[in-house]
């Protein structure tokens, strides 16, 4: 979409606050265009194929995985960007890089993270991202990051709102610097909402996950179809498709009734959306970040049966014994690496191991965490087994 086709409050390529550190434009591409290139080719983007959402990656070929829900994302922001005439390339590249500081083993290892840093300035995946693109990603030789754009790092950082009431955690210490004042010297208006670009991208990861952790689910046979027929929002398009296709089978059934869920939630975005931009007679980029709400959002109704389908997915899913069982084997994992690196840091690559050859224990657990976070599934398990196997593997 050129630039005279968007809407008044979209940001705008041509007007970006531009990078911490000067670059002249590119011939070829937008700024967010480039940052969106330098996300995909980032070695963080790429280690996402290996890192789970719900399940371990050695369960099955099928599965989602960090990847693989990146780019549903990135997809369905674009959709939503492109339909409320905004930036699409923006929404698009803020989707790819929100997961960027997941760590293995899908929320059991944030959950394992967190405790284990607890008293070495704590951990958050969101505040993990943000460092990857400013500062861990390392190839360009001029800077440290990706030396993204302004209303990309805003969007990474703020996609779900404002976070100045966060800056006392300790988690978020490496975000101060960002604010007003601040040294970093860029002033991320942490205070504030970020553009559309940015809510489009948070509520199409709500969008992607629901949709297809239903799909995962019903898979992996956690839960069955029926089991789904008076969940709301599910339920009705299983019905939906049963009235259309008589004869469908189940495989095809899950598949369509997945596709339309996805369409609802998407149309009622946009309604609500719609709605809210004029109730609060939005017009330009500044109202979008000092209004009252975030802009971007489901409708009442909306959020009502997405709660309930959550619940069921809680119960049902997320806390079913075979889940537990690798949540279980998978903190025990990244538990056991973290204390054996704190004691023994020369046992880690040089890279991650000379840092955190420090007496300084709060800046040794940063090097650790950071190396840990970085980790597959895959590698996490083969390091793992390097390290506590009790048969002394020749290629240590």
């Amino acid at each position: 979409m050129s630039h005279t086709d968007l809407a008044s409050y979209a940001e705008r390529a041509d007007l970006t606050q531009g990078r911490r550190v000067f670059e002249p434009a590119s011939r070829t591409r937008t700024a967010f265009a480039r940052d969106r290139d330098r996300i995909i080719h980032a070695t963080a983007f790429r280690r996402l194929k290996e890192k789970t959402q719900v399940f371990v990656a050695h369960e099955g070929d099928h599965y989602r995985t960090r990847l693989t829900h990146s780019l549903e994302v990135a997809q369905i922001a674009r959709s939503l960007a492109h339909a409320l005439r905004l930036d699409d390339d923006l929404a698009e590249t803020i989707a790819l890089a929100h997961d960027l500081g997941h760590p293995p083993f899908a929320h059991a290892g944030e959950d394992e993270l967190v405790v284990q840093m607890r008293d070495y300035g704590g951990f958050d995946h969101n505040v993990q991202s943000f460092r990857v693109v400013t500062e861990l990603e390392n190839r360009y030789p001029q800077f440290d990051g990706l030396n993204l754009s302004w209303e990309t790092v805003e969007g990474v950082i703020k996609h779900n709102g404002p976070v100045s009431h966060r800056l006392d955690e300790p988690a978020w210490s490496v975000v101060r610097p960002y604010a007003a004042g601040g040294e970093a010297g860029w002033d991320l208006r942490l205070g504030t909402f970020a553009s559309l670009e940015a809510q489009c991208a948070a509520i199409a990861d709500d969008i992607a996950y629901n949709n297809h952790d239903v799909d995962d689910g019903v898979q992996a046979g956690l839960i069955t179809l029926r089991d789904l027929d008076q969940v709301p929002l599910i339920g009705p398009m299983l019905a939906e498709v049963r009235r259309d296709w008589p004869t469908i089978d189940d495989r095809m059934l899950r598949i369509e009734a997945v596709r339309r869920m996805i369409g609802v939630m998407v149309e009622d975005v946009l309604a609500e959306t719609a709605r809210r931009l004029e109730e609060d007679r939005i017009v330009t980029t500044e109202d979008v970040r000092m209004a009252r709400r975030t802009m971007v959002d489901f409708s009442h109704a909306m959020h009502v049966d997405l709660a309930v389908l959550r619940k069921f997915l809680f119960e049902r899913m997320y806390r079913h014994y075979r889940v537990n069982r690798t949540r279980s084997q998978a903190r025990r994992v990244l538990s056991q690496l973290f204390e054996l690196f704190m004691a023994e840091p020369e046992v880690m690559p040089p890279e991650w191991g000379e840092p955190a050859m420090t007496p300084d224990k709060t800046q040794r657990a940063r090097a650790v965490c950071d190396y840990i976070a970085g980790m597959t599934d895959r590698y996490a398990i083969e390091v793992h087994q390097k390290l506590f196997s009790l048969d002394l593997a020749l290629d240590l």
